[in-house]
């Protein structure tokens, strides 16, 4: 009897070797700094000195196109925001500038509405303390990671958003914009400590790495 042979083995054809292309779109994708989300946020530090002329024009008419400028800041910190999430916008850059194109909004509003008596002092100084000090927390601690800004933080911008606007409408009663504001400033204070307690928390993480 003879012993059956098994049928040689047909070769295959090697695997392709994956493109440049392909190995590189399988990596982390490396979003630019220049896209639109960012673009939003520049046009938002660019158009508040046109908002501060416009507020310390007279008559209702000025006040009104005040506010709209205001408002339309506004709406792109609410617009490049969505779409950096949407569309993984999000960059190192945007995570810093975003808030300070929000705080040169509200700080040149604050201090205006201050230099035409309309709010106290302190309350600006209460705010732009806090923002300040935020900014600089932000900065001391970059080594260690970027503090993104937190809900907390965009929920303190929309009221102080609602407050601003309500004093630059004419005729709004007093109680109403001291409500408003009153709040503002308890959520501004409040999530201020909040990034006090996520920055040391980021440092000591950051410390423990280190010394593993």
């Amino acid at each position: 009897m003879t012993e059956r042979s098994e049928p040689p083995p047909v070769p295959q054809p090697a695997p392709p070797a994956p493109s440049v292309s392909t190995a590189s779109s399988a990596s982390t994708r490396r979003v630019s700094t220049w896209n639109i989300a960012n673009a939003l946020t520049v046009g938002r530090l660019v158009i508040v000195p046109v908002f501060t002329v416009f507020l310390f024009l007279e008559g209702p008419t000025w006040r009104l196109a005040a506010l709209g400028v205001f408002l339309l800041a506004s709406f792109t910190d609410q617009l490049d925001g969505w779409l950096a999430r949407k569309y993984a916008l999000i960059t190192d850059f945007g995570k810093i500038a975003d808030p300070i194109a929000d705080k040169a909004l509200i700080g040149a509003a604050l201090v205006s509405l201050s230099f035409l008596d309309e709010i106290p002092w302190w309350v600006t100084g209460v705010i732009l303390g806090r923002e300040a000090g935020v900014t600089l927390l932000r900065f001391l601690v970059i080594r260690h990671g970027v503090i993104p800004a937190s809900y907390g933080g965009k929920v303190k911008t929309v009221l102080q958003i609602v407050a601003i606007a309500l004093y630059i409408v004419p005729g709004v009663p007093g109680l109403v914009r001291w409500a408003a504001i009153g709040l503002a400033l308890i959520v501004t204070v409040g999530t201020g400590l909040d990034y006090v307690v996520r920055a040391i928390r980021l440092r000591q993480v950051a410390t423990r790495a280190r010394a593993q």
